[in-house]
């Protein structure tokens, strides 16, 4: 996608923001999302898998905090956890593991940190 329509350099960050991929509509899948304007389908959006989602967003979590998520104190870490939680990255299969990676702790760990929220 070129970008040079005013619709597609509007919602393109939001496209990356989720970790989609922008499309021609007539290249579209029966799971994309075809997006139209005034009536004139312009792009459309390939969703990711839930999966690479999740890795996805620790990626900008991490460029936002401009050093790896392992590096961050406990109490970012458990806020970090409660905002993946809010997001559902829970939700996906193996999304305790692949948060426990990134932040470089243990999956008991994470579960402590969601424990504790609920708790609170």
């Amino acid at each position: 996608m070129t970008g040079d329509e005013p619709f597609i350099t509007a919602v393109k960050p939001l496209v990356d923001a989720m970790g989609g991929e922008m499309v021609p509509p007539d290249e579209a899948g029966p799971e994309d999302v075809v997006l139209a304007w005034e009536g004139v389908d312009v792009v459309a959006v390939r969703l990711p898998q839930l999966a690479d989602s999740l890795d996805h967003i620790l990626a900008a979590m991490e460029r936002r905090q401009g050093r790896p998520l392992a590096d961050l104190d406990r109490k970012a870490k458990q806020e970090l956890v409660r905002t993946l939680e809010a997001r559902g990255a829970f939700a996906v299969r193996h999304g305790v593991e692949t948060v426990a990676g990134a932040l470089g702790v243990s999956r008991f760990t994470v579960y402590n940190y969601l424990n504790r929220e609920k708790g609170a």
